[in-house]
């Protein structure tokens, strides 16, 4: 195999996205990636370094995407319509990209300070969405936590076929992030 002209970086990063979000990141392989652009294995390190920065890569591409659909949800809204649209957008992108979205699970090394960017950016999101409810501090930064620990768990359930009684899967993310913005609420007078 020869190396295959034309190709660059991001249409492997791209291809890389696609097969993960296919198969799951568990197919991810420099070999499967190669035969797919019917190229030897060793011609791909002209266009990544190898699986760790391609992991890297993906990680930095799902965080900037997750960013960017959060900030267009919640644009013009505020309060619970923020809260809300901001659970649909998280969803939604688990949904779609749930191979790539598996690449952000954990925290971004210091070292890699575009994920770093991008997912401080996220959480700026979500605390302006939040400062409706007049938190603070440290309480404004558990219940981020709370909230992508609540979509993130309905959701990956979901994309994993978890739900399993013939029940609106719609309703029953809608009663839950409804319960979270209750919770908020009473955050907010305890406040």
């Amino acid at each position: 195999m020869t190396r295959r002209a034309g190709l660059d970086p991001q249409m492997v990063i791209q291809a890389a996205a696609d097969l993960v979000d296919r198969e799951g990141i568990e197919a991810l392989t420099l070999a499967a990636l190669a035969a797919h652009f019917k190229i030897a294995v060793p011609s791909l390190y002209n266009h990544v370094g190898g699986m760790p920065d391609l992991q890297q890569q993906l990680a930095l591409l799902s965080r900037r995407q997750i960013t960017q659909q959060l900030g267009r949800a919640v644009m013009g809204k505020s309060g619970d319509d923020a809260v809300m649209a901001m659970a649909d957008a998280y969803r939604a992108y688990v949904k779609t990209h749930p191979g790539l979205y598996a690449s952000t699970l954990r925290v971004a090394q210091e070292s890699d300070t575009e994920s770093r960017a991008a997912e401080a950016e996220a959480v700026n999101i979500a605390l302006r969405v939040l400062a409706h409810y007049d938190l603070h501090d440290d309480m404004a930064i558990h219940m981020v936590r709370g909230f992508r620990s609540l979509v993130h768990g309905f959701a990956s359930l979901e994309v994993a076929g978890g739900f399993g009684i013939p029940l609106d899967l719609d309703e029953s993310f809608r009663l839950l992030i409804h319960g979270y913005i209750q919770m908020l609420s009473v955050q907010m007078r305890h406040a």
